[in-house]
């Protein structure tokens, strides 16, 4: 009796490849034919996209009398060494099909120091494919490239003033504009930072899919930042508590000059007072992210939200397509 096993192969399925794969157990020669354990949501039939696992046992087939428990185990073992070189591949593909037929996502991601953003957006962007769109690292790219926008932001920063928002408006609009962005999809890092910043991207017509918020407790922000080190020599960065060095290099490694409580302390009260007037202007696509978690949490959390996004934008064109 295999019902133990499809019932474990299902449960695997499920969980490891996200409901996109078929699996049936082949019998030995002669014996009836049993049951496929088939997996695969409608939306993934209409893409055409379909994953079948066959096993069968070393000797080259699977008996129907195996003892249930015995041949549950072999075949979850069998099905795991199976199922987990192909993980990966199923889910960019699936993600890759429904991006497609949804359209080029568009998000904004916001969090205060220390949250863990720049982390989070490095992983964002490898597994979705976004433009990774960074207003400080476009304001140094316009200024070195010499263009109209960055030789009027260059003349404010050689003051010592902040660049107005017009400025960085238009050079945030024209790098949407350009082809990767439109035809990708973007994530602008860490912009807009004030209600100001929101009404003038608003007015350009520049509007996110999704606005994720990594939450971090204040407690936590200034004891992650205190708490970092560097390594000048390898430029290695350590945390006295998360990540500690090792002994041979604690000797030499420095910390920044604004890494101190005083300086965080700062750098949060002028966020917080900020952070609520940029978020009224996307509270309708607005998700919390908890930051407290591990990294690898945190990301799970973003990528849930990505995909459920896509999924019912996708669900939502397939109905408009067939209504």
């Amino acid at each position: 009796n295999l019902a133990c096993a499809f019932a474990l192969i299902s449960s695997l399925t499920l969980s490891r490849i996200d409901k996109c794969v078929s699996v049936k157990v082949l019998p030995a020669a002669g014996a009836p034919d049993l049951p496929a354990v088939a997996v695969q949501p409608a939306y993934m039939a209409a893409l055409g996209m379909q994953t079948q696992l066959s096993l069968r046992s070393p000797a080259g087939c699977i008996s129907p009398s195996i003892n249930s428990q015995k041949g549950a185990k072999q075949l979850l073992l069998r099905a795991t060494r199976q199922l987990t070189p192909s993980l990966h591949h199923v889910r960019q593909q699936r993600r890759s099909c429904c991006a497609q037929a949804a359209g080029p996502l568009k998000v904004m991601i916001m969090g205060a120091p220390a949250a863990g953003k720049g982390t989070q957006c490095e992983k964002i962007v490898e597994e979705h494919s976004l433009v990774h769109i960074s207003v400080g690292d476009l304001l140094r790219a316009e200024v070195a490239a010499g263009t109209a926008a960055g030789a009027r932001a260059k003349e404010y920063m050689n003051n010592g003033q902040l660049v107005p928002n017009e400025v960085v408006v238009d050079m945030v609009k024209n790098r949407l504009a350009q082809p990767d962005a439109v035809e990708k999809g973007w994530l602008l890092d860490g912009y807009p930072r004030s209600g100001e910043q929101a009404e003038a991207i608003e007015q350009a017509s520049i509007r996110p899919d999704l606005f994720l918020l990594i939450n971090v407790p204040d407690e936590l922000l200034v004891e992650r930042v205190v708490g970092r080190r560097s390594d000048p020599e390898t430029g290695a960065i350590y945390h006295l508590k998360f990540r500690p060095p090792p002994e041979e290099v604690v000797h030499r490694l420095v910390q920044r000059s604004d890494d101190t409580e005083e300086m965080v302390v700062n750098r949060l009260q002028t966020y917080h007072s900020n952070v609520d007037s940029v978020l009224g202007y996307y509270q309708d696509i607005l998700v919390e992210i908890d930051g407290t978690k591990n990294m690898e949490s945190v990301y799970d959390d973003i990528t849930t939200a990505l995909n459920k996004y896509v999924g019912e934008k996708f669900a939502a064109t397939e109905e408009a397509a067939t209504a």
